[in-house]
């Protein structure tokens, strides 16, 4: 979401936070694979590579604006969820992000019910999808 509209070097940046975040829970969800595909096609980074670690100190130079910051924060959480469950190791690396980017626990508190709103509304749409097929095929 809205990934496009960072910088390149904000895109590279994300990709390897996006990576910490699946990481740090020590197990890599094929639902975490795919959606990390899918923040390199919308930030157009092809053959990438082997993803490396990025460390936190900095990252607020690289995101110097609110607007690039919250739209890391967003796609960070959602991928959080994408295995359907909100690790603590993830919730603390995102809190710990949050903090860098001077966002305050009503910011982080905003921004996790937002994306939880978000996947139970892609879920809703994916089973209408889904039941939409099963009827075509009856």
């Amino acid at each position: 979401m809205w990934l496009s509209l960072l910088s390149e070097p904000q895109r590279h940046a994300a990709l390897r936070l996006a990576h910490n975040v699946v990481v740090s829970d020590g197990i890599l969800d094929p639902n975490e694979e795919g959606m990390l595909g899918e923040f390199r096609r919308e930030m157009e980074l092809k053959d990438y590579g082997e993803i490396e670690y990025l460390e936190l100190n900095g990252i607020e130079e690289v995101f110097a604006d609110r607007r690039s910051r919250m739209i890391l924060l967003l796609n960070l959480c959602k991928l959080s969820y994408a295995d359907g469950a909100f690790e603590i190791e993830e919730e603390c690396l995102l809190r710990e992000i949050s903090k860098t980017f001077d966002f305050s626990e009503d910011d982080f508190s905003l921004v996790d019910n937002w994306v939880k709103r978000v996947c139970a509304l892609e879920q809703e749409g994916k089973e209408m999808m889904e039941n939409a097929a099963l009827n075509t095929m009856q």
